[in-house]
């Protein structure tokens, strides 16, 4: 690996693996391709700006001409593909945009890379047979994906890379998508592909819309924590510094062709969480101003339609044949997510009031 191009780099996931890979990869350069939409927060990354070995770019993975242009100025070998659309709500309300970054520009990446990495892909393809495709072993795609695309589970088992897809919401039926078309590459081109799906992240830099932050956000300032349905949905949550590790050590070691599930064997209800919340934040700064706890801020609203009820990973095969487990288990986890949010009030307020957006139409023009 000498030249990453890591798309949605400066969302919450993306800009967690380019510090890491800032950090663990020395003789790497990365650029991060960032279209720059509500969630992702130049600022995120504001402390590597100055690092040569990084490149920012705002602009869409949709733009052939653009993606293209990167591969070859920058002549990318690698490829870590964490831009999407990704909140389930927000899928249900408008579809569309889903659709079109999710699968179009998952595509215009793929078409990208085969014609950079496979100039005689088409020759190839015509005269060979699938073992003697071309396979430039120095060259990676790796996709990240969700559990998501697995559907819902009972209360028990867990979800296998050999678990059949059953997406139950537009967001998981684009990534399902994605993903199909991502192993097609691999099966129809000799791309040298590999998938992960991922359990619930969590963690610093992540957007308020997601349960953690959002209850955070609002018990720090005392309103009202809306809690799904009965709040018995089960997630498995995975510290995003652990996942970064896992898309690190899937790109160094893992077998081209191969899907990793990465999990964080944290299965907790949802409700659970929101608890949990509550009393880290009662103890550390103390109770609400009129005395009451946090907990009495909980509020039962309908459910989400089509609300998948468990999620759960099965993480053998990335344990086994790259080493990876979780080193965060939830309780420690949480804790040092809290206490990231408490030291950085100046991110949480200027994201959740949208002032965020003035430092990046100040630096890179409106979008």
């Amino acid at each position: 690996m000498k030249s990453i191009l890591v798309t949605g780099g400066s969302g919450f996931i993306g800009s967690n693996f380019v510090h890491l890979a800032l950090q663990q990869l020395p003789d790497c350069r990365l650029v991060n391709l960032d279209k720059l939409t509500y969630a992702g927060n130049p600022e995120n990354l504001k402390d590597v700006d100055a690092d040569s070995r990084y490149r920012f770019v705002r602009g869409d993975i949709c733009d052939a001409d653009l993606v293209n242009r990167i591969f070859a100025e920058e002549e990318i070998d690698t490829v870590v593909h964490f831009a999407a659309e990704s909140h389930v709500d927000r899928s249900i309300e408008g579809p569309a945009e889903f659709i079109r970054t999710n699968i179009t520009g998952t595509f215009t990446l793929l078409e990208a890379a085969r014609q950079a990495w496979l100039s005689d892909a088409a020759s190839a393809f015509a005269g060979a047979s699938a073992n003697k495709r071309l396979t430039p072993h120095a060259s990676r795609f790796l996709h990240v994906s969700t559990d998501e695309v697995y559907g819902s589970l009972g209360e028990t088992g867990f979800f296998t890379e050999t678990t059949a897809y059953d997406p139950r919401s537009p967001y998981s039926a684009s990534k399902a998508s994605s993903d199909h078309l991502v192993s097609a590459y691999g099966h129809t081109f000799g791309l040298p592909i590999l998938i992960t799906n991922c359990s619930n992240n969590y963690g610093p830099y992540q957007f308020p819309e997601k349960l953690i932050p959002l209850i955070i956000g609002n018990a720090l300032e005392g309103k009202e924590l809306p809690v799904y349905g009965d709040g018995k949905n089960v997630r498995d949550w995975l510290y995003v510094g652990d996942h970064c590790r896992a898309v690190l050590a899937v790109l160094q070691g893992g077998e081209v062709g191969q899907t990793y599930n990465v999990g964080g064997n944290n299965e907790k209800r949802n409700i659970e969480v929101v608890h949990t919340i509550c009393d880290l934040l009662d103890q550390k700064i103390g109770l609400l101003a009129d005395g009451r706890l946090r907990r009495d801020l909980i509020r039962f609203v309908k459910d989400r339609p089509g609300h998948d009820r468990r999620y759960a990973i099965d993480a053998t095969k990335i344990k086994e044949e790259l080493g990876w487990e979780p080193s965060v288990d939830f309780e420690e986890g949480i804790r040092r997510t809290i206490d990231w949010y408490l030291e950085h009030a100046d991110w949480v307020a200027s994201v959740r009031d949208g002032s965020y957006r003035e430092y990046y139409e100040r630096q890179y023009g409106e979008r």
